[in-house]
């Protein structure tokens, strides 16, 4: 569905911070909003996570354990936030030569990392589905 001009996906869990999340069986895959890469401009740069690093869920007060990494546009530098708590288990390396693809390929070639989840059901309802989602950046 168009919200706004920004793609917001079905089937996909969402942060307040424009990161989505996509169960895969015992894993997740995890990237930014098309809204998000739209605010950002043009991505530049893309911060990885570690693989093995261990994070927790995104809540409102901002912690360095719930940040994945981070993407540099030529606007500005934001953090990624992890949408659920788990231990990352693979990065998307083709971010390092390519990190456009957050921007032409935001759900698909873009993501930022896998996940394997360590609370994923109880988590799952501190985010929001698509409908919400839309809902939510309706009004920003």
């Amino acid at each position: 569905m168009k919200v706004n001009d920004s793609e917001v996906k079905e089937g996909l869990y969402y942060t307040k911070e424009h990161e989505w999340v996509k169960v895969e069986g015992k894993l997740a895959r995890v990237g930014v909003t098309d809204y998000a890469q739209k605010q950002l401009g043009d991505v530049v740069y893309v911060e990885l996570p570690a693989e093995g690093k261990i994070v927790q869920q995104v809540k409102d007060a901002k912690k360095k354990e719930m940040e994945l990494g981070a993407l540099e546009s030529i606007k500005a530098v934001s953090a990624v936030y992890s949408p659920i708590s788990g231990k990352v288990k693979e990065a998307n390396k083709a971010l390092v030569d390519k990190p456009e693809l957050i921007n032409t390929s935001p759900y698909e070639d873009g993501w930022i990392c896998i996940i394997e989840p360590s609370d994923l059901d109880s988590e799952l309802k501190n985010l929001l589905d698509a409908s919400k989602y839309a809902e939510y950046i309706k009004n920003l």
